[in-house]
Order: C-alpha cells, then structure tokens, then sequence
C-alpha cells in the first residue's frame, strides 16, 4: 500500500529542459552542480558528455558535435553548471534573443495571379534609367504579365487590362498604354500545342514498353 502512495509521476515531476535525453540525464547534470570540488565537478561533466555522444553516434561526424553536446549540458543546468568547457559558453540572454522577422513577400490579393515576381520586377525596373534597356524590360514585364493572366484565365485579354495593372503596380510609373503586345493566340497556341506532345510522347513510350512484353 505504502508503494503504491510513494509512486511519483511525471506530471508531478520538474518539466525536462531537453527531453530527448531523459529525466536520468536530467538528474546527472543536477547531481554535478551540487559537486563542490571544482576538479570532480569537471571530471563528471566530460563523463556526462562522452555518454551524450554515446547516445547521439549518428552526429559524430557533424561538424561541432562535441560544441553542441557542451551547449546542451549547459542548457539542461539552466547556464548554472561552474565547469571549464572547451568551447565558448553560449549565454542564456542569446539563445532566448528572438531573431530578427523575416521579410515576407508582398502580396497583392488583387492580382496574385501575376505572382510576387512580377512586383519585383517593377520595382527594379522602375530604378533604371529611362533608356532603351527600360524600355525593353518594361515591355518584357507586360507580356510576361500577359502570359500569366491567360494561364489563369484561359481566354483572351485586351492589353489595355494588362497596362491599367502595370501601371497600377508601379504607382503610375510605367505606362505602356498605346503598346502592341503579343497577340493572345499566340500564347494560347504555344502552351496549346505543348500538352498534346508530350501526352503523345507518353503514350509512345508506354506502348513500346509494353510492346516486347508476353501476355499469359
């Protein structure tokens, strides 16, 4: 009876600061702090990390395996373990820094179907110098605008569409309006004709798979 009131549970326990190794890691690493002798007190954690490499035989070859194992014995001691370690101690303050946000692509709910690309594209064009070289590019910008709306759309459209967004995106910086751009058909045709071709070549390919093959 006394047995069964003594169990102690882990949700009665202190949390694991790395659970991956277990809670008898957890209390090898507690046991070494309560060391007084400075000399045993090193001698343990070298102890304590040549298991955690035991363990861990898959990282021997990652480069700063032996790096990490320190990092993550201080961790568990909470940077409170007084041992000499061969590496430089990482600080607590650093490791709970929290890195700085990443820059997310800008999103254009409007006209996604153009992709965020086509945003950057604009916003590099629109740096240059007014010359022939921006002028190309901004006419490559709008037929390549062109292209991604009919893969979306799946019907033809009028240019004025594509320079009213051009000109939209650049905040009235490009304008195209009066330009010919590439005939609609053609893009139709081209992506038109690429999928009959390659079914085709399939079909081929599986038929003379198949063909040298006995049927029982």
């Amino acid at each position: 009876m006394n047995l069964v009131e003594n169990i102690e549970y882990n949700t009665e326990r202190p949390q694991l600061i790395i659970p991956e190794y277990g809670r008898h890691f957890q209390k090898m690493v507690d046991h070494a702090m309560t060391i007084e002798d400075r000399s045993e007190r090193n001698r343990i954690a070298k102890a304590i990390i040549s298991v955690m490499g035991n363990i861990q035989p898959h990282l021997r070859d990652v480069p700063d395996f032996q790096h990490k194992l320190w990092d993550q014995l201080f961790i568990m001691s909470d940077f409170k373990l007084d041992v000499d370690s061969p590496y430089p101690i990482t600080s607590k303050e650093i490791l709970q820094k929290k890195p700085d946000p990443l820059a997310y692509p800008q999103n254009f709910p409007k006209y996604r179907f153009y992709g965020n690309n086509i945003k950057r594209m604009i916003d590099v064009a629109v740096k240059w110098e007014k010359g022939d070289m921006r002028d190309g590019l901004e006419y490559a910008i709008a037929n390549h605008m062109k292209k991604c709306y009919l893969n979306w759309n799946k019907d033809v459209v009028d240019d004025s569409a594509i320079f009213n967004h051009l000109y939209e995106l650049s905040n009235g910086q490009i304008d195209l309006k009066g330009e010919n751009l590439t005939e609609s058909g053609q893009f139709l045709k081209n992506r038109v004709a690429k999928t009959p071709r390659s079914s085709s070549s399939k079909k081929n390919q599986r038929s003379s798979t198949n063909r040298g093959k006995k049927r029982y």
